[in-house]
């Protein structure tokens, strides 16, 4: 599944350790926003890394997931392209 992650996280600390992690499973397309094109399960075990590591009484990190037909109509201005496609659907 393809979503965009978006994080404010009030502390320089916790905000690069958020950022390094976020890293590891996608790619940085502005200073706060990542995009990343995961399985469910990585969805998952991501959400549970990136909680450890905020004060949920202080920051916030969202996770907008795309469908395929949503990810086609990204449009970006200026430099830079969507990170990555998602994969075709399948239709069971």
């Amino acid at each position: 599944m393809f979503v965009v992650i978006s994080y404010d996280i009030s502390q320089d600390k916790r905000r690069n350790k958020v950022a390094k992690t976020l890293q590891d499973y996608g790619a940085r397309v502005q200073y706060s926003v990542f995009e990343v094109n995961l399985e469910r399960k990585q969805i998952d075990q991501l959400r549970r890394e990136l909680h450890k590591l905020i004060d949920a009484d202080q920051d916030s990190i969202r996770f907008y997931t795309l469908c395929q037909a949503c990810y086609k109509q990204i449009d970006v201005l200026g430099v830079g392209r969507a990170a990555q496609a998602p994969p075709a659907a399948i239709i069971v």
